[in-house]
């Protein structure tokens, strides 16, 4: 089957556009199995496939290039985007080292200065480094600015909203408007929101990247990642890289992302419903400096967040009063907020991401306070959550006034 071609058994993801998304995400690339009548569709835990004579078979002969069972999750993550085409991978970086292969050596790429420490490792110390990219790292919220920014070489703009860790957000239809009108392309990682809280090709965005680890595996049990776009020769060469490179998800990984999917829309209202009421308690503490939740009204971009997402997300970040000492006893107290990297699981996390996901960061123009401490809000009971991080606050309580009265005193 030629890249990026619909088979008999994949129809273009775009064709359940007309069913609601909680409908979509059950139903989209999940038919019964024909020959025993299984709801679930049957896991092809297999690497090759018997042809019936040299280059005929029946759309399979490596499941490097292709499986059932990832054709299933493209499909149903290409629907929840109302997208043509969805490319699955290993991992989130896996799939957008693949999205930077389509460049050529000397071409430019404008991000957003406040990206993923893994990202900004990928495009200034590989990338850069082994492919002849360059990269000029922006807000992405004064337009004057981004116009400026772009050569004759700018190729592409990667934007995330809202941004890891310091949940900025930026406005997407803007943004492409400012890209396609210098003929560059807008690939937006929509993993802290993802599709459920915001539709990225329907802005304008051409690509939309995604970590399924995180909120659509959802169980903290999986690493993947994908693309979803509506280009068809775009799609046909990332196809073609994705099987040339071979950083696929291996069967076991894409059913569990799958079934993960059926239950993003639930999980994801009770994710938000409880980051809301945990931003709105830290943000009446006198001890904590500074609160970052698209749902806040005092969310710097809170009107853009109105706008292109449904809800405010399930991801805080926060600067407790204190400094870092104080940050790092609050991290090690709380009960239910497990310290741990990633994100978008059913459990709560907490972390440092100055020492740990961006610590890659450190030194560099875009390092992140040392003191911000992220949230993973889980799907816990609000009210468990909210006395396990307030007894973490009020317990550290006096290393915040110590830290006030220096202050005072220099």
């Amino acid at each position: 089957m030629s890249a990026g071609a619909e088979g008999p058994h994949r129809p273009r993801a775009s064709a359940y556009e007309g069913e609601r998304y909680e409908t979509r995400a059950i139903h989209a690339g999940q038919d019964h199995d024909p020959t025993t009548g299984a709801i679930i569709p049957p896991l092809y835990m297999t690497s090759t496939y018997v042809q019936e004579g040299a280059g005929q078979h029946a759309g399979y002969d490596y499941s490097r290039t292709d499986n059932p069972t990832r054709r299933n999750l493209e499909v149903q993550l290409a629907a929840l985007d109302s997208a043509d085409h969805g490319i699955a991978f290993s991992s989130g970086m896996a799939a957008t080292s693949t999205l930077l292969q389509t460049l050529e050596p000397g071409d430019h790429v404008i991000c957003v200065n406040d990206v993923y420490g893994g990202t900004y490792r990928l495009f200034r110390k590989v990338l850069e480094r082994h492919a002849g990219l360059s990269f000029t790292f922006l807000s992405l919220r004064d337009i004057a600015e981004l116009e400026a920014a772009f050569t004759p070489a700018t190729q592409l703009v990667w934007l995330e909203t809202p941004t890891n860790p310091m949940l900025n957000v930026v406005d997407i239809a803007v943004v492409a408007a400012a890209a396609h009108a210098r003929g560059a392309r807008l690939c937006v990682d929509n993993t802290f929101a993802t599709s459920y809280l915001q539709q990225p090709l329907a802005l304008g965005a051409d690509v939309v990247s995604y970590s399924t680890t995180k909120y659509f595996g959802g169980h903290s049990d999986v690493v993947g990642g994908a693309l979803v776009l509506d280009d068809d020769e775009l799609a046909g060469e990332l196809c073609f890289l994705q099987n040339a490179i071979g950083a696929v998800p291996g069967p076991m990984d894409c059913w569990l992302v799958t079934r993960g999917v059926k239950t993003l829309a639930v999980r994801m209202d009770r994710h938000c419903s409880n980051a809301l009421a945990v931003a709105r308690m830290l943000e009446e503490r006198a001890d904590v400096r500074e609160v970052r939740y698209p749902g806040l009204e005092s969310h710097p971009q809170y009107e853009v967040a109105q706008r292109q997402m449904r809800s405010g997300g399930g991801m805080i970040s926060f600067l407790p009063a204190g400094g870092v000492e104080r940050a790092r006893e609050v991290i090690r107290r709380t009960s239910f907020f497990r310290l741990a990297e990633s994100l978008g699981g059913v459990e709560s996390l907490i972390e440092l991401p100055g020492a740990m996901t961006h610590q890659t960061l450190e030194g560099s123009p875009l390092e992140v306070p040392a003191e911000l401490i992220r949230l993973s809000v889980g799907i816990e009971h609000v009210e468990d959550l909210l006395r396990d991080l307030a007894g973490a606050l009020d317990a550290t309580a006096l290393l915040a006034e110590e830290a006030a009265s220096g202050a005072a005193g220099a």
